[in-house]
């Protein structure tokens, strides 16, 4: 069977159970603070676990794209090693949310196992939670019985709390989980060696495929578990290795899963994938698992950066690149190239990347190249540097800078440190890197508190779109710590407040608990439930609540939400219809708005679109805001963004529907004509083929266009106010350029007399021409050209020029290769020692020449004099 057949058959068995198949949510989380990626098929049902929604299925089924490569899962480092870890995997999964529990999910695995995969019996082991004395918690001996139905008694082990009791993350909806094992060894192996010893113990070849977790319990902050409302059933299968037992392979890159990536990669690099744990079979597994998490994960909407989500993609991308370059010695971009694979062969499954392929190719390939230039810097570096060590060692820092700052892990330090006979200090690698951690946590650190509930209905009401107040009433809180400062998050019943979603940011205004006043400064989501944080919690927190929005920053922030749409269908209009949303921010001070686009965009096309957009604006068109079926607004031509997730039922915002039609959960005008103005105030690059424009409407429009009008203004007075002011700025830009060439040339020539007049100062110690000098020039380029003209006519030369520039120490030294060759000095090394430490400084360069900078120019003597004394 393939990959594709084996997924249908699982989702086909859950629907003939009476399960609902539903969509794979994005890769990137948008609305969980705990968590930057979906790590298990169960994180876009958490609400239901928790008590916050009530499922509108009480049995789902799907298939999940998920990534483990950042907090409690995190598999990144074992990722090609091994044959069976990944960074995406898909996890297939049933769920029953308060209907079945431990009887009905451990039957359809048995029947869906053994019946419909056909897995020899004697090949399978299943694990039970054993308990734990330690919180009190018993052996599930439930699940035990029920397994004695179908399966040999010594077949089912007994697993302690690492292993069979699942655990999301700190906090959170966690139970008993019931494993599913696999024993793939050969049958002389397996006769030879009970599959009993090998579970759980790292057998490559004995591995879990399925676990059934049974959700009971929520992790509190303090570490208590508390019974969650309902019990609940999540289980989570990977496709990769279940795919690989039933193709009969000894490694899930050896399936169609993989094979197909792998293919395309010995075509491209001329090398063959052998297998094996060679490095360069370790590259090749590599690539075909990272490709997938940079591609999925960009084609759901988040673009590498060097912050948060977007650094784990980045720091994938370049572990791949460096995979490639170190043991494929490939030195140009590859990934790219396998987009239009990955995109093909899941087609059927994930369209969103078939639909985005030549944006996604894009953006890998800008990544690849920006990345292959700085190896190729950071080897130039670590040259450096070996050029210039006293003793054939890299101390832990430098190993840890070529890290920071290059991307150059410690193996490949450590390999090129080896070619060149050097060693590396890995325990200050690790020391430097451990520092690097405990500032990243300390400046990200969120603490939280449990919430205390003082009502547990489930649904938060928002009120929102139709009215800017309600009465209300409170129905949990809990305080927030982040970097030493103190907040509050209260949950009401009922809110008008919008929370920050799609780019809006969220509402501010104030709590009225009875007369006591609670300023709200900012709304945001977390799963289904609508967070206000304030400064302060209510004296009385079962008091009456009247929520009021800011009215007036509401309905600035709407203006631009509103413009945005307008701005996106102008853009397609004007760019073409490849144009789709990346990213956007609107408030009630402007908007700012990601494209997909290749080029920028000309000063011709943007007075263009926003022409289109100024008139729709004058037009007065009505904002329509329905609410509709999914699939018939889709079929209204109603545009999606890329890794949102949308419900059964959208909203849609249409402003004409032959102009644009979006589904959008923002708050917006009543119609166009409230927006007044629309300006664009920037245009620029903000990614590998993503660009940006950031614009300003109504009141914040007419002020920008003032302003603009009155530096005009401020620029025809400052030119004598002439008729033509554009030919007046012409003039004076060419005259400023016209007299910096005279300056230039009356420096050059002063350079040159002067160091006419040194060639006079040349001393000649122990057999070396000696000068040095402190010399009066305008800029460090006048201290090169001195040493350029004068070393040309000095044999066996140590030059040393030092100026006061604009009041810092300037410093250039030059050695004759001579001297470097036959004495062993060298510029850099000088720089560093002698020079540095008297300016307060530092510097660098090649063996024969080499430049300073430092604060202290009143030590510009002391440093001629310590240079000559080295020749005495």
């Amino acid at each position: 069977m393939t990959a594709s057949e084996i997924r249908q058959q699982f989702l086909d068995f859950f629907a003939s159970k009476g399960h609902t198949i539903v969509p794979s949510a994005p890769i990137v989380l948008k609305d969980d603070p705990t968590l930057m990626f979906t790590n298990a098929g169960m994180n876009q049902f958490k609400d239901y676990f928790l008590g916050n929604k009530v499922p509108a299925h009480t049995r789902v089924a799907d298939t999940q794209k998920c990534l483990r490569v950042s907090g409690k899962h995190n598999d990144l480092e074992e990722v090609g090693i091994d044959t069976y870890h990944h960074t995406m995997f898909e996890m297939l999964g049933n769920w029953s949310f308060g209907d079945y529990f431990k009887k009905e999910a451990i039957a359809w695995s048995w029947e869906l196992l053994t019946e419909v995969y056909k897995i020899p019996v004697d090949r399978i082991y299943v694990t039970v939670f054993e308990g734990d004395a330690s919180e009190n918690l018993p052996k599930d001996q439930e699940a035990y019985d029920f397994w004695k139905q179908h399966i040999a008694e010594d077949r089912i082990l007994l697993g302690n709390k690492k292993d069979n009791f699942w655990e999301m993350g700190d906090t959170g909806p966690c139970g008993p989980c019931s494993e599913i094992h696999v024993d793939c060894r050969p049958d002389n192996e397996r006769q030879a060696v009970d599959g009993k010893t090998r579970v759980n113990n790292d057998d490559p070849q004995v591995i879990e495929i399925w676990n059934n977790v049974f959700m009971q319990f929520n992790r509190m902050k303090d570490k208590s578990l508390v019974p969650l409302p309902a019990k609940h059933v999540d289980t989570g299968m990977g496709l990769e290795r279940l795919v690989r037992v039933l193709q009969g392979k000894t490694s899930n890159y050896d399936t169609d899963l993989f094979m197909g990536t792998i293919h395309t990669t010995e075509k491209l690099t001329g090398k063959t994938y052998k297998g094996t744990d060679d490095k360069s079979d370790v590259a090749f597994r590599v690539i075909a698992d990272h490709i997938r998490a940079i591609s999925f994960t960009i084609a759901d909407g988040q673009l590498p950066s060097n912050t948060g989500a977007g650094y784990v993609i980045r720091r994938i991308l370049r572990r791949a690149v460096r995979y490639y370059f170190s043991f494929l010695d490939v030195k140009k971009p590859l990934l790219a190239e396998l987009v239009p694979v990955l995109a093909a062969q899941f087609s059927h499954v994930f369209p969103e990347l078939e639909k985005q392929v030549d944006f996604v190719k894009k953006v890998v390939f800008e990544e690849e190249s920006n990345f292959l230039r700085t190896l190729d810097s950071g080897i130039r570096r670590i040259e450096d540097f070996m050029q210039q060590a006293a003793s054939k060692a890299i101390d832990g820092q430098t190993a840890f800078e070529l890290y920071d700052t290059y991307g150059f892990p410690f193996d490949l330090t450590s390999l090129i440190a080896a070619e060149n006979k050097f060693s590396v200090d890995e325990k200050g690698f690790e020391v430097a890197m451990q520092q690097q951690k405990e500032r990243s946590r300390a400046a990200t650190k969120l603490d939280t508190s449990d919430w205390v509930v003082l009502d547990e209905t489930p649904d938060v009401i928002f009120v929102g779109y139709e009215n800017l107040e309600a009465n209300t009433k409170l129905l949990k809180y809990r305080s927030v710590s982040a970097k030493g400062k103190d907040q509050y998050q209260l949950v009401l019943s009922k809110t008008p407040f919008y929370a920050e979603s799609g780019g809006q940011v969220g509402d501010t205004g104030t709590l009225y608990f009875d007369d006591e006043i609670i300023h709200v400064t900012d709304t945001k989501k977390e799963n289904n439930l609508i967070i206000h944080f304030t400064d302060k919690l209510p004296a009385n927190p079962a008091a009456h609540v009247k929520a009021v929005v800011a009215k007036e920053k509401r309905r600035d922030t709407a203006r631009h939400h509103s413009a945005t749409h307008l701005l996106h269908a102008a853009l397609r209009q004007v760019l073409g219809t490849h144009v789709a949303q990346k990213g956007s921010l609107v408030n009630a001070e402007g908007l700012r708005f990601d494209f997909s686009h290749f080029a920028k965009v000309t000063d011709e096309e943007l007075a263009q679109i926003e022409a289109i957009v100024n008139e729709k604006i004058r037009a007065n068109i009505p904002v329509v805001i329905k609410e509709l079926p999914k699939e018939e607004a889709l079929q209204l031509g109603a545009m999606a963004l890329f890794g949102e997730k949308y419900g059964d039922v959208v909203r849609v915002v249409v402003i004409d529907p032959a102009y644009s039609v979006e589904l959008c959960g923002g708050t917006h005008v009543g119609a166009t004509g409230e927006l007044g103005l629309f300006k664009f105030v920037s245009e620029g690059a903000v990614a590998a083929g993503v660009r940006r424009v950031e614009a300003v409407t109504g009141a914040e429009a007419l002020a920008f266009v003032n302003n603009q009008l009155q530096q005009l203004k401020e620029v025809k007075a400052a030119l004598k106010n002439p008729k033509e002011i554009v030919k007046a700025a012409e003039t004076l830009v060419q005259d400023k350029a016209s007299l910096e060439k005279q300056v230039e040339a009356l420096e050059a020539e002063k350079v040159r007399q002067l160091g006419n007049e040194l060639k006079s100062k040349v001393q000649s110690i122990n057999g070396i021409n000696f000068l040095g000098q402190v010399v009066s020039v305008n800029n460090a380029e006048g201290l090169k050209q001195l040493i350029t003209q004068l070393k040309a006519d000095l044999p066996d030369h140590l030059l040393v020029f030092a100026a006061n520039i604009a009041g810092k120490a300037s410093v250039a030294l030059a050695i004759d290769e001579s001297l470097v060759a036959g004495k062993g000095w060298e510029a850099p090394k000088l720089i560093k020692e002698h020079v540095a430490p008297l300016i307060k400084g530092g510097g660098g360069g090649q063996k024969s020449f080499a430049t300073a900078g430092g604060q202290e120019t009143d030590k510009l003597d002391q440093v001629i004099k310590a240079i000559q004394q080295l020749i005495n």
